[in-house]
């Protein structure tokens, strides 16, 4: 029985039901997966109840009851009229309100810079100590349970000494250590610095900070490069479809031309290089100035891998056609195929000797997506390599129009995503079973 959506992006589903769902084919295909966990919440196939198989028929679905509102409305009403118990809001990937918790090491360090002076208290160095005596005092657990329990306890202990440091490292980047001021619009620099240093260390080539713009998810840095690259309705961004409608929505914003390409799906939703020459030249006849091509990479909603050969016949392609890439890399931790892996554009384009003189390329990445799935948070960053000095300072002054600064816990967040706890930290044990 198929579930009831409806375009505002809801989902309805019964406990339960995720065989069929596990089983689906592309599912089983060689591409991006969300994690378990996360898909449990998004059952797009559901077990039918009783009452889904009476012959009582719910109610017809018209403009009107497709609200959300007003379905949830019946829903509570006339439960027996429905073949689900409850709607889950599907429009946007939110893990955090489906029940994923959140990286508890991300979030101490988060907790510890929001509110500084908790960590000159005694009792915040003994948190996790004190868990530790008050488990192995409860006498019904056996044995195995309290040495199990003390390991855990002592993982945690030393996550949260690693926090700690971090936190210090982070506040020291702040005058007066006071994270509820404002940084400059690029973004506070010793956390660029990091991200600079993580981008580097991603891709085995240098990452220049004055390339790093902090921003409020990958969203806002979209549409701040929407604001520059569109001056009128004949300034085109090539997009491809199926398309994230963050970027349909953005150009139509700005007045600008939508210039689709359609991703090859007998091939796993590669980017075929003929249609990219087919469309650019049919946008072309129609006097549109195509400005940039929009890269999805994992795929979004299509979930594809591209490969290295793919990537580079897409970077030899804007090079010749003098296009800028849009890269959006928000899902790069978001893989789970063995034979799949990730490589930025900017690690692809280095690679083939191009440097940023000779291609203009901006990356997006975000703290929304990946195992972290802070959306409420609002963090993330561009790279943005190959433009001219005055177009870097013009994408400074629209992030100051913008939102005058990024803010603060998104930034922090974007700054530890980028440099997560490593082997050899103390942290790294607990963090890795997370």
């Amino acid at each position: 029985m198929q579930p009831f959506t409806s375009a505002f992006g809801i989902v309805a589903r019964r406990y339960g039901g995720l065989k069929g769902f596990y089983s689906a084919p592309f599912l089983r295909s060689n591409t991006l997966l969300f994690s378990r966990s996360f898909l449990r919440h998004f059952a797009l196939i559901s077990t039918p109840s009783a009452a889904a198989m009476s012959t009582v028929s719910p109610p017809d679905v018209t403009i009107a009851s497709i609200n959300p509102k007003h379905l949830q409305e019946d829903l509570n009403a006339n439960s027996d009229f429905f073949p689900f118990d409850e709607i889950l809001y599907c429009n946007s990937g939110n893990p955090h309100s489906l029940g994923q918790p959140p990286v508890t090491f991300f979030r101490e360090v988060l907790a510890l810079c929001s509110h500084p002076s908790i960590l000159n208290r005694d009792e915040t160095h003994v948190l996790f100590s004190f868990t530790e005596v008050a488990v192995r005092s409860k006498q019904i657990l056996s044995q195995w349970m309290r040495v199990w329990w003390r390991q855990m306890m002592l993982l945690f202990l030393k996550q949260f000494e690693d926090a700690m440091a971090r936190a210090g490292e982070i506040l020291d980047l702040f005058p007066a250590r006071a994270t509820g001021a404002y940084s400059n619009g690029q973004g506070t620099e010793g956390l660029c610095e990091a991200i600079a240093s993580g981008i580097a260390s991603r891709d085995g080539f240098p990452c220049n900070v004055d390339d790093i713009l902090l921003t409020d998810g990958a969203s806002s840095a979209v549409r701040m490069m929407m604001q520059l690259l569109i001056m009128s309705e004949k300034d085109g961004i090539m997009c491809p479809f199926p398309l994230c409608p963050l970027y349909s929505a953005s150009i139509a914003l700005q007045g600008g031309f939508l210039v689709p390409y359609y991703l090859d799906e007998t091939s796993g939703w590669s980017i075929d290089i003929p249609e990219l020459r087919k469309q650019l030249e049919d946008a072309q006849s129609q006097g549109i100035t195509v400005k940039a091509l929009v890269v999805i990479n994992p795929g979004n909603p299509t979930g594809q891998v591209l490969t290295e050969e793919n990537q580079r016949r897409i970077v030899e392609f804007c090079k010749e056609k003098s296009l800028v890439i849009l890269a959006d890399e928000v899902y790069q931790d978001n893989i789970y195929a063995e034979d799949k892996k990730f490589n930025s554009f900017k690690k692809i384009s280095r690679s083939m000797g191009y440097c940023g003189k000779d291609l203009s390329l901006v990356s997006f990445h975000s703290v929304l997506k990946g195992f972290y799935g802070e959306c409420g948070k609002r963090g993330g960053f561009m790279e943005i390599t190959g433009f001219s000095a005055d177009a870097i300072a013009q994408c400074r002054k629209l992030a100051i129009v913008n939102y005058c600064c990024p803010n603060i816990s998104g930034q922090i967040l974007a700054s530890l995503i980028m440099n997560p706890p490593k082997s050899g930290d103390k942290s790294y044990e607990s963090f890795f079973v997370e």
